[in-house]
């Protein structure tokens, strides 16, 4: 058996329900999952929640119930978003799950079996709301560099992971395997990390909601330490049977944010060296957004909340498509971006209204006119170049590089209806005009494949209106491993409303 093609999301923090960041990055995974099927891959896409810390002991007391009741509502925020969003994840993992408790503590274990752990005495500067230690040096002022929120001065003895002891063999995996990083603009980040790198303190005695430490129940696994260990424990690593594990491990690509870039490039990958367990293949760092120019904050209350996006734009079904295909298509993927609402309908009514909606329309009701309904004309050859150019920019992650083939494609066959004029032709070459209107509806039946795995619901009613019988899924498949997208035989068109009503 192959192995599986293993796509992770970081597991998101549960201080409260889920915006559009945690949003763009599950979307983002999801369609990779759903590329990746398409081009016939068996997939495990993994997501989840870290429910463990100083953090969420906070916030639970401070609506005076338990930890775990604190979690526990949260996480259903997360999972009912995942559905609206038609996320296809095949796991999801908690951190206050027996099997990850199990695992984190097996691995901690062997940690210290191999002597990467030791007991000692820690002081230095930690952030609660990021659940991170800082050094002197990296703070700004008296705060967090990240959240810019007060730090306070910690002491207390801690078991540390000897992290220094894997700065060479980082450094030299990171050498070897220039495609770990990414994008590529970050990687001397985490290179000039690496080059100042210092042992890390990986248990807590003041934070009772975590992982006991095996044998010395006093401490608690640092959270972050005990996050990290999700990707396998999701996967049945030190759990019966194991053969889930081998048959999927490494992961493929980690999808992270920037501002946990270093925890994933650097302690990760020296956590698993230190096991000889593999690496992952790659860890893909995007960006923040921002809202309206400004950053994005509770305390500003102005968190874009997706369900909302959805509502405003039809509901689940097209309004999810609609979110899902903006936060891929606004932004390069890897950078930061800002929203808003007058981008978001901007793209809505240039690309998706006006472009790709009134083609199909315009297109669907010529053949009606003309061939009474039926898709006429000689099979012919698409050129390539636009598939080839969509393949290597999702093998690059560059998502809003492939929806611009996607947007080309719309365009060349708007462009090619507007020239050829079939309304025209129709009067004095009607097989000129069928042809014409065979081979725009060819662009679209191409565009709606690849757009599938961006927009699920839509592509469905692209592919019924022209009346496809085969499942989207299978005939897109087929296309692309041998460029068949031919019709059946005067197929018949099934016009219907308008995909996507003008805002």
């Amino acid at each position: 058996m192959p192995k599986q093609y293993y796509i992770t999301t970081p597991i998101y923090y549960v201080n409260d329900v889920p915006h559009i960041g945690h949003a763009y990055t599950t979307i983002a995974a999801d369609v990779l999952a759903r590329w990746k099927r398409l081009q016939g891959h068996e997939v495990f896409f993994l997501t989840g929640t870290d429910e463990h810390g100083a953090k969420i002991a906070q916030a639970a007391e401070a609506k005076g119930v338990s930890p775990q009741a604190y979690a526990d509502e949260i996480v259903e925020a997360f999972k009912r978003l995942w559905q609206s969003l038609h996320i296809t994840h095949n796991g999801f993992i908690r951190t206050t799950e027996d099997r990850h408790i199990q695992t984190v503590q097996a691995f901690f274990s062997k940690l210290r079996e191999n002597r990467d752990i030791y007991k000692g005495m820690y002081e230095d500067w930690y952030c609660t709301p990021c659940e991170t230690f800082w050094s002197e040096s990296e703070l700004k002022g008296k705060t967090c560099p990240v959240c810019s929120r007060e730090v306070e001065r910690l002491q207390e003895e801690s078991y540390f992971f000897k992290l220094d002891k894997y700065k060479d063999r980082l450094l030299s995996f990171y050498k070897n395997n220039p495609d770990f990083l990414a994008p590529r603009f970050r990687s001397s980040e985490i290179i000039n990390f690496v080059k100042e790198l210092k042992n890390l303190s990986v248990s807590r005695t003041k934070v009772k909601w975590g992982v006991p430490v095996p044998d010395d129940e006093k401490h608690t696994v640092y959270v972050w330490f005990d996050a990290l260990i999700n990707y396998i424990s999701g996967i049945g690593y030190g759990q019966s049977p194991a053969a889930d594990f081998k048959d999927i491990w490494p992961a493929d690509v980690h999808f992270v944010g920037k501002e946990i870039f270093r925890f994933h490039a650097v302690i990760w990958p020296a956590m698993l060296m230190s096991l000889g367990i593999d690496v992952p293949k790659k860890v893909f760092a995007h960006g923040w957004w921002t809202v309206e120019g400004d950053k994005m904050s509770k305390s500003k209350g102005n968190m874009v909340d997706p369900h909302k996006i959805i509502a405003d734009f039809g509901g689940e079904g097209l309004g999810t498509d609609v979110l899902r295909y903006f936060v891929l298509r606004e932004v390069p993927f890897g950078n930061d971006g800002d929203f808003s609402q007058k981008a978001l309908l901007g793209r809505y009514n240039a690309e998706l209204a006006n472009a790709l909606g009134n083609l199909l329309n315009r297109t669907l009701n010529l053949i009606e006119k003309n061939d009474k309904g039926q898709i006429l004309g000689k099979k012919t050859s698409l050129p390539v170049n636009r598939l080839e150019k969509f393949k290597a920019a999702m093998d690059n992650l560059a998502f809003h590089e492939a929806l611009e083939e996607v947007a080309l494609i719309v365009r060349e066959g708007n462009a090619k209806i507007d020239s050829e004029a079939p309304w025209k032709t129709v009067k004095t070459d009607p097989a000129k005009a069928s042809q014409t209107l065979h081979d725009v509806l060819i662009s679209l039946k191409q565009a709606a494949i690849l757009l599938h795995p961006f927009m699920p619901t839509i592509t469905q009613e692209m592919w019924k209106q022209m009346g496809e019988q085969e499942d989207l899924a299978q005939t897109g498949k087929r296309f692309l491993k041998t460029g068949d997208i031919s019709f059946v035989p005067e197929q018949t068109v099934k016009k219907g409303n308008p995909l996507f009503p003008r805002k």
